[in-house]
């Protein structure tokens, strides 16, 4: 993405990076559910006690609240995926088997200002132990802080598909996409 390097966020070194080929929407929503299932076991291991901050770059109609769905699915979400573009968050609740599990999906494409973030009040939704994935998270400016988790997707090759860089900056980041 043009004018993000994410393989250089300021005073954070990548632990991990795995790229993997999604050739459709197939493809898209195994991985969604691999993520899920692995951030599942992840918690269930640390006694349900950490959340998990995801960042999702990419164009418009790369594939990123698909992939939220797709993860949200796999939790056991039963209603509505909405994109968050005009809500700018979509707070979600499940129940898995180390506890009921607080996901926020935010679609930050509409602000103009980093400011707008901190104008929010988002900030207290990445202290409480939950799952945040974000969608446009460099509209924020550095506001968002270091993810555990930067997942860029582009199209695939020859326009087939999907292509999903991800860094892992975290140790528990490292661990969920360990797996993948």
């Amino acid at each position: 993405m043009p004018g993000h390097d994410h393989a250089s966020l300021p005073g954070a070194p990548i632990l991990l990076e795995r790229r993997f080929e999604l050739a459709d929407e197939t493809a898209t929503d195994a991985f969604g559910a691999r993520f899920a299932h692995a951030f599942e076991s992840q918690r269930t291991q640390e006694s349900g006690q950490n959340g998990l901050h995801v960042q999702l770059f990419g164009d418009l109609g790369a594939g990123k609240t698909s992939l939220v769905r797709a993860a949200l699915r796999a939790l056991g979400h039963a209603g509505r995926v909405r994109s968050p573009t005009y809500t700018l968050v979509e707070p979600y609740t499940v129940a898995t088997a180390s506890g009921e599990l607080q996901l926020y999906h935010f679609d930050l494409y509409r602000f103009s200002d980093p400011a707008e973030w901190a104008d929010a009040g988002f900030r207290e939704y990445f202290a409480q132990g939950a799952v945040c994935l974000v969608e446009w998270p460099q509209r924020a400016g550095g506001l968002l802080g270091v993810p555990d988790l930067v997942f860029h997707l582009e199209p695939g090759p020859y326009g087939e598909g999907r292509v999903l860089t991800a860094y892992a900056y975290s140790a528990s980041g490292k661990a969920c996409l360990e797996r993948c």
